[in-house]
């Protein structure tokens, strides 16, 4: 399904204005996020430690309710107040129901909830994917928002919003497609299944 842009809800922010004017310094372009209120946002291809960066800065540019999963014992501490403000979300391996069910409650009791999350889990030639992303979309009933970083156009795009099914298979067909149609900062870093299918498409181009 083809991505609408979502119309503008407010006057942007002072840290909007800020880092929307960050990103234009940077020679970054970015359109507005689709039209959804919750969604999984699945990022990359993911070669590189300014993947981050770029992403962080252009969620905040866009004001999106940007979250993140990450380890609970992360959270003691000072460090537990500064994950928060960056939109972490604590999750315990060990719960029932583990990260996938309080991924999926996060999600149900909010209005506004967007999940941000990078399925090759390194930035360095990952054999393969993570899938609990699509667990989770499919059991809160949300889409899929993939979001690339293209740093040849130097463009971050959303290219497809998907409703998961349970055909696992073809929806990651879509997605690996997707990641292979940018070029990220690292090539030679990309995921097995993004880099076959990344060169076949630079092979078809004359």
């Amino acid at each position: 399904m083809a991505p609408q842009q979502h119309p503008t809800r407010t006057t942007p922010s002072r840290p909007q204005r800020l880092a929307m004017k960050l990103f234009k310094l940077a020679g970054w372009k970015v359109p507005p996020f689709p039209d959804v209120e919750k969604a999984i946002v699945v990022g990359g291809p993911h070669t590189s430690n300014w993947d981050g960066v770029v992403g962080l800065t252009a969620a905040v540019a866009l004001g999106l309710n940007a979250r993140f999963l990450i380890k609970h014992s992360l959270f003691k501490g000072p460090l537990g107040w500064l994950l928060r403000r960056l939109g972490g979300i604590p999750v315990d391996r060990g719960r029932a129901g583990g990260v996938v069910g309080q991924a999926v409650r996060e999600l149900q009791v909010s209005d506004r909830l967007i999940l941000v999350v990078t399925p090759e889990g390194t930035r360095s030639n990952a054999r393969q994917w993570k899938t609990g992303f699509h667990r989770i979309a499919r059991e809160a009933g949300v889409p899929i928002v993939v979001t690339v970083a293209d740093y040849r156009t130097r463009e971050l795009r959303f290219p497809l919003v998907l409703q998961a099914t349970e055909n696992l298979t073809a929806d990651l067909e879509q997605l690996y497609q997707c990641f292979a149609s940018v070029t990220p900062r690292h090539p030679d870093k990309l995921s097995d299944p993004v880099r076959e299918r990344y060169l076949a498409r630079r092979k078809s181009v004359p």
